[in-house]
This record gives structure tokens, C-alpha cells and sequence, in this order.
């Protein structure tokens, strides 16, 4: 390995190919690609962008026409023997028991039949395919299928495995599952290999499992940029960065002419701080909870008093800590003294509390009410906010930040949101409580 941990490395690869009527075609033009020990790599691209080409090359099994590729640090000039590789296809020999099929590589290094045993079981079980080791791949779903073909390129422990599109012969569920156990073993640190480079065209698959996304314009394929994908793992999927970062990379993928850069990180100035996705009648409902058990209360407790996981909770608990009523620390959430006003006040006095805790702490929500103020006709257009909100977030984020908000200020009794119209106004003011 080179001192600077680079495994593999294409340098300024350019690949044609002769065509039938004479010329050429240049699938490939001047690509420059690392793989660093300890990193997953997307490639990600269009039909025509040379994905499953520049993966052949990388493996020696086709010659690059012009550059070269090192691996740690020395120049290919054939099969490279640091890869293993996972196709589209499964590849298995059909005639070869699934073991025989996970042995196949080490056999054909000369390895001892005792060691191909052993290291083939040991990957079998890895991709759950205990008890399976004698059946023929005809006999096997395709999702198992492609279980051997993982373990076959498993046995030799390669520094980079290569996956071509490994996922996209399989049916939803089966794909989805089986992306879950790479990513698990990956975590675990029990991956059979130092770094994984993945040919996809699924956008949240590449930005479920890299840690880079390398995005290839087409004809000629050629590098546009990448995108580094700093989300912590496990990843959420339903999480606001994981959902921008998908959007980012669609435009992209959708605007060939569009620069590839770094996704900014999530703003969250004073002025638009995002807020939890919770209903105001669910964090009043969770304040009230935590008053009734004395004002303090242990989050794990909580959820399993409530038969929830936490994770349920916790937008719950952010929005109460957002608007000033509690505080969580050590994994308590405990009241504010406007948290107990809330949680023992009647219907108006509870609206009343809410407007003002948002008014004090979400200032985009005194934004909201001046512009409205400020209209002639007293109501604001949708679609002037939702552009503001996407100056700081994604498009979908920016969707579900304005629906929240338009809940919370229901709630506070701020304005209203006619939704025919899709514009929000001044909301009558409710008669004071006696």
C-alpha cells in the first residue's frame, strides 16, 4: 500500500472501442479515480457513461487504450490480483454446488482444498447461506444467487471489492435486505475487504452505503465531480441530509450541464433553525406526559412506558427544547417553567403560551406574520416562502419545513393556511380564558 493509503488508482484512463463500420468509439475519456483503504466508492453515471467499462479496466480485464492503473502503487499489466468482483448477473457455474461455486477463485489460485473448504463456509455463513452448501444454483432464489456471488468474491479477501450494479437484478425487498447486510457487515468492521468501489445507478443506494459519490457525464464517460457523503453510520434514510443529498445529486443527474461540488451543510441560522417534524398536538401531549410524572422523566423509560422507540420520540422532545419547553440533558428531558404553564394550562391560555414560545424562538415565524401584514389583501402566497426556505434547505425539506410550520402557527393561532388557495392569513384572535 502506498504511504498515502491509495489502493487503486486509474490515471488519465481513456478507453475506445473499433466499430463495426469502421472508426471508433471513445467510451471513456481521461478518468482519474482513486480508492483509499477504509472507503466506500459510488460510481455513479448515465447508460453511456463507461460505469461497468472503467470497473473492467480496473480489474485487468480489458486494457485501457490509453493511461494506466496502479495498484498499490504499481503499474497493472493484467489480471488484477488485489480485486475480487460482484456482477450483475451472478456469474455462478451452474453445474458446481454452491460451495464449489464460493471456492471457485481460491481453486483456481492453487490453494489447498482443506483452505478453499474452510475459507468458502466461513463466507457462506457470512451472507447467510448456512446449510445451502450443497445445493446447485438452480434450486437457489435470485437474491441467494447473488448471496454466492458475494461470497465467492468474499473467500479472497481482496483490498478492493468491486461491485457492478450487485443489486439490480433483484426484486425490491430482496435488494434492499441484502444492501442492509453489506452495510452492516461494513460497520461492524467485518468486511472482507479494505474498500469497496460500486457501480450504481440508484441514487440512494450510492448515498445509503459511500462515503463518496463520483458522478461520470456520458459520452465520452468522463468525471464531472463528486460528492462526499457526511452523514454518520447507520444512515436514515428519512433523515433531512440523507433526503438533500439525494435531491442534490438527482439535479445533477438530471442537468448534465450542472457543476458537481460539495452539498453546503444544512444552514440553520438564528433565522431558520430546522425544525423537528412534529405536530403541535403531539408535543403537547408529550409535555403533559412529563408534567404528570413529575416534571423530569428518563427518555428510555418514557419510550418503553409508551411502547415506542426512542426514535419516535425524539422529534417530539426536539420541538419542545426548540420552543423553550424543556430541557434534555444525560438523557432526561425535564420541564421549563413555560413547559409546566403549558402542560396545566386550559384550550386558550395553552394557544396563547405556544404563540408566544414560537414568537421568542423560531424568529421565521414573526417573518411569516409581518409579510402577511405587510400584503394589502392580508394573505401570502405558498410559494413565496416555500423559495425562501430553499435558499437553507432541500426542495423536500423546504416542503416539509413550511407544513410544520404552518401547524405550529394553527396551533399558536398566528394565521391560517386556506389550502384551495395555498396562501396563509391572519388568524381571528381567540377570546381570552377567564
Amino acid at each position: 500500500m502506498q504511504p498515502n493509503g491509495t489502493l487503486l488508482m486509474a490515471e488519465q484512463i481513456a478507453k475506445t472501442f473499433p466499430l463495426p463500420a469502421g472508426g471508433e468509439q471513445t467510451v471513456l475519456e481521461a478518468v482519474t479515480l482513486r480508492v483509499q483503504a477504509g472507503e466506500i466508492v459510488a460510481l455513479l453515471g448515465r447508460s453511456g457513461s463507461g460505469k461497468s467499462t472503467l470497473l473492467r479496466i480496473l480489474a485487468g480485464l480489458i486494457p485501457p487504450s490509453r493511461g494506466q492503473v496502479l495498484q498499490n502503487g504499481a503499474p497493472l499489466t493484467g489480471p488484477n490480483p488485489a480485486v475480487a468482483m460482484v456482477f450483475q448477473s451472478f456469474a455462478l457455474l451452474p453445474w458446481l454446488t454452491v460451495q464449489e461455486n464460493a471456492e471457485l477463485g481460491l481453486f483456481a489460485r492453487g490453494v489447498p482444498k482443506e483452505i478453499c473448504q474452510k475459507e468458502a463456509l466461513h463466507a457462506l455463513s457470512m451472507v447467510g447461506l448456512e446449510g445451502f452448501e450443497g445445493a446447485y444454483p438452480k434450486e437457489l432464489s435470485g437474491g441467494m444467487r447473488q448471496r454466492v456471488g458475494f461470497a465467492r468474491a468474499f473467500v479472497m479477501k481482496p483490498d478492493v471489492l468491486l461491485m457492478d450494479e450487485p443489486f439490480s437484478a433483484l426484486d425490491v425487498l430482496t435488494a434492499e435486505n441484502l444492501r442492509g447486510e453489506i452495510s452492516d457487515l461494513w460497520e461492524r468492521g467485518a468486511f472482507p475487504a479494505k474498500s469497496i468501489l460500486l457501480v450504481t445507478h440508484n441514487i440512494e443506494e450510492a448515498v445509503l452505503l459511500a462515503d463518496r459519490i463520483v458522478v461520470l457525464g456520458a459520452n465520452p464517460g468522463s468525471i464531472r465531480g463528486e460528492v462526499k457523503v457526511d452523514i454518520p453510520r447507520p444512515r436514515d434514510k428519512k433523515g433531512p441530509r440523507f433526503i438533500a443529498l439525494v435531491d442534490y445529486i438527482y439535479t445533477v443527474m438530471t442537468n448534465p450541464q450542472a457543476p458537481v461540488g460539495e452539498l453546503p451543510a444544512q444552514k440553520t441560522s438564528e433565522r431558520f433553525p430546522m425544525l423537528p417534524h412534529a405536530r403541535a398536538g403531539g408535543i403537547s401531549g408529550l409535555l403533559e406526559i412529563i408534567y404528570d410524572r413529575g416534571g423530569r422523566e428518563d427518555l428510555p423509560k418514557l419510550a418503553d412506558g409508551l411502547r415506542l422507540e426512542i426514535d419516535d420520540l425524539l422529534p417530539a422532545v426536539d420541538a419542545a427544547s426548540m420552543l423553550g419547553f424543556a430541557v434534555v440533558a444525560h438523557g432526561d428531558v425535564m420541564l421549563t417553567e413555560a413547559g409546566k404553564q403549558f402542560a396545566t394550562a386550559g384550550v386558550h391560555r395553552s394557544h396563547r403560551i405556544f404563540k408566544n414560545q414560537l414568537l421568542q424562538n423560531i424568529p421565521f415565524a414573526s417573518t411569516v406574520v409581518e409579510a402577511i401584514r405587510h400584503k394589502n389583501d392580508g394573505r401570502i402566497g405558498k410559494d413565496f416562502l416555500v423559495d425562501i426556505l430553499d435558499e437553507h434547505f432541500s426542495e423536500s425539506e423546504a416542503e416539509r419545513q413550511f407544513q410544520t410550520l404552518v401547524d405550529w402557527g394553527r396551533y399558536a393561532q398566528l394565521f391560517e393556511y386556506d389550502a384551495d388557495d395555498q396562501r396563509l392569513y391572519i388568524a381571528e384572535q381567540a377570546p381570552e380564558e377567564m
